[in-house]
C-alpha cells in the first residue's frame, strides 16, 4: 500500500511539473495567420498553410526575415523547421537587430543567427553573427553534431539565450555553446535565404510550433565535452571548468609566464591592461627588443585556445613544443601557429605556397582558409591548436579547421627537410614543451588564453 501511495505521489508530482512547463510556454505563432510578425529586408514571401509558416524563395532579392514584433531578452525558444532542397539555407535569429535605413532603405537584419544548413558542410545549429562579425560557432568545433539535422524532415531547434550565454540543440543533440555580450535584447526571426539560381525560385522553408519561455528560466546543462567559444575576457564557463579547462592568462597578472631564456617576466614591452596581454610595437624585428614570453609549465597533448587582435601589417606567432634547449639567437624554436596580416605583411608571400600565412604551421603547412572566415586587423580572431595524444595536430581560425598533420610522420619530416627548420634535429618532435607568444616587433593583443590537457 505504501509503495502504491509513493508511486501515486510521484506521478502527481511529474504531472504537476509537466503542467507547469506547458503553462510556461507561450506560442509565438497561432497556426492561423502571421499576427505578431512582419517580413523585413528582402522580398521572399511568407504565408500560413495548414498550421505551418511557408517561406518562399524569390530570385534577385537578399536574405528575407519574418521577425517578431516583440523584443526579448532572456528566453528559451523552440522551433520546428523543415528544408527540402540544398539551396534553401535558413536560420533562426535570436535577439536579432534591424536597421531600416541600411542598404538604401531596404533594411538590414543583423545579429545572432542559429544556422539551418542543408549542404554537405552540415553546420546546422551553429552560430553565425549575421551581417556583422561572421561565424563564431561553425560545426568544425563539434563534428558529432553534424548528423543531427535531417533534410526533408521536421527538425526541432532549441535555443537558450540566458544572460551572456547562447546554447543550441538540434533534435536533442547538443550543438553550440557561445558566450558573448554584444546584444542583450532583440527579436526572434525566421530566415528565407537569398538564392543564387533563378531555377531555385519557389523553393520553400517551413516553420511550425514556434514557442518561447521568458519567465522562471532554468538553463539546461550540456552533458557532453562540447567546446565553448567566448568573446568575454578571461572567463571560463562552468562547463569548461567541469571538463578540465584552465586559464593560462588570468587577465590581471603575468602569473604563469616568463621571458624566454629568462627567469622572470619582461620588465618592458609586454603590458597587461583591461584584461588584455599586449606586446608593444618596436622596430618589426624578431625577438630582439622586448623578447618572447613562454609558459612556466610544459605541455604534451593539449587543446589550446586563444584570442588575438593584430594591428595593420603585424606579425607574431603562438609556438608550441618550445624546449628552450637549442641555445639559438632570436625567437625560441618551436612549432608555430602563424599570426599575420596576410594582406599587408610581406611574409605572407614568402615561404612555399603560402605556408607563412595566418593560421599556417609556419614554413611547413599552409592554412587552407577562406578570407570570409578571417576578421580584419583591429578585430578579435579566435585561434586554436589541438595536439592529440597520438600526435595528430589541428589548427583552427574562428572555429574553422585549416591545418591537420601528424608530428613525426614521414610526411611531416619531409616538410621539415625543405624548411628553415631542417638544421634542427628532430624539430617539433619533443615529448613536451612550453607555449610561446612571440615578440616580432609589432603590436598584437591576446586574451582568453586557455588550455585543456588531453589524455
Amino acid at each position: 500500500m505504501k509503495f502504491k501511495l509513493l508511486t501515486l505521489l510521484l506521478l502527481l508530482s511529474l504531472n504537476q511539473i509537466a503542467s507547469a512547463q506547458k503553462e510556461n510556454w507561450k506560442n509565438l505563432f497561432n497556426g492561423k495567420d502571421l499576427s505578431g510578425w512582419k517580413a523585413v529586408a528582402g522580398k521572399a514571401t511568407f504565408e500560413v498553410k495548414d498550421g505551418t509558416i511557408e517561406g518562399t524563395a524569390v530570385f534577385g532579392t537578399g536574405n528575407t526575415f519574418l521577425v517578431s514584433e516583440e523584443m526579448y531578452t532572456d528566453f528559451i525558444l523552440e522551433v520546428d523547421l523543415k528544408i527540402n532542397h540544398i539551396s534553401s539555407n535558413s536560420g533562426i535569429m535570436a535577439r536579432g537587430q534591424f536597421n531600416p535605413d541600411a542598404r538604401n532603405g531596404q533594411g538590414l537584419v543583423y545579429g545572432y543567427q542559429i544556422e539551418a544548413d542543408p549542404t554537405p558542410r552540415a553546420w546546422s545549429g551553429g552560430i553565425y553573427d549575421e551581417a556583422r562579425r561572421g561565424w563564431f560557432y561553425p560545426l568544425d568545433l563539434n563534428p558529432a553534431a553534424k548528423s543531427a539535422f535531417k533534410m526533408g524532415e521536421w527538425n526541432t531547434y532549441r535555443i537558450e539565450a540566458i544572460g551572456n550565454t547562447i546554447k543550441t540543440w538540434v533534435n536533442g543533440q547538443e550543438v553550440a555553446y557561445f558566450m558573448d555580450d554584444m546584444d542583450a535584447k532583440g527579436f526572434i526571426g525566421l530566415q528565407v535565404h537569398a538564392i543564387q539560381k533563378q531555377e531555385d525560385e519557389g523553393r520553400k522553408t517551413y516553420f511550425r510550433n514556434v514557442r518561447i519561455q521568458t519567465e522562471n528560466l532554468k538553463p539546461t546543462s550540456f552533458k557532453g565535452d562540447v567546446f565553448v567559444v567566448s568573446t568575454l575576457k578571461n572567463e571560463l564557463s562552468d562547463l569548461e571548468k567541469k571538463n578540465g579547462w584552465k586559464l593560462l592568462f588570468d587577465g590581471k597578472s603575468s602569473q604563469g609566464w616568463k621571458g624566454a631564456y629568462k627567469e622572470s617576466f619582461p620588465e618592458k614591452g609586454w603590458t597587461i591592461n583591461d584584461g588584455e596581454l599586449t606586446i608593444q610595437k618596436s622596430d618589426g624585428s624578431e625577438s630582439t627588443n622586448f623578447g618572447d614570453i613562454v609558459t612556466t609549465e610544459k605541455f604534451s597533448a593539449f587543446d589550446l585556445a586563444f584570442d588575438f587582435k593584430i594591428t595593420e601589417g603585424a606579425n607574431s606567432g603562438v609556438k608550441y613544443f618550445v624546449t628552450l634547449s637549442e641555445g639559438n639567437s632570436g625567437s625560441a624554436i618551436g612549432l608555430e601557429y602563424q599570426i599575420l596580416d596576410d594582406a599587408n605583411h610581406p611574409d605572407a608571400k614568402q615561404g612555399i605556397n603560402g605556408n607563412r600565412t595566418l593560421a599556417s604551421l609556419y614554413d611547413l603547412i599552409k592554412a587552407e582558409k577562406q578570407a570570409r572566415f578571417v576578421r580584419k586587423p583591429g578585430e578579435w580572431n579566435q585561434g586554436r591548436v589541438v595536439v592529440y595524444p597520438d600526435n595528430k595536430v589541428e589548427h583552427y581560425i574562428n572555429g574553422v579547421k585549416v591545418v591537420e598533420y601528424v608530428r613525426g610522420s614521414q610526411e611531416y619530416r619531409d616538410l621539415v627537410a625543405i624548411s628553415k627548420y631542417k638544421i634542427w634535429k628532430n624539430f617539433g618532435e619533443a615529448a613536451e614543451g612550453h607555449i610561446l607568444l612571440q615578440d616580432h616587433g609589432d603590436e598584437v593583443h591576446y586574451k582568453n588564453i586557455k588550455i585543456k590537457v588531453l589524455k
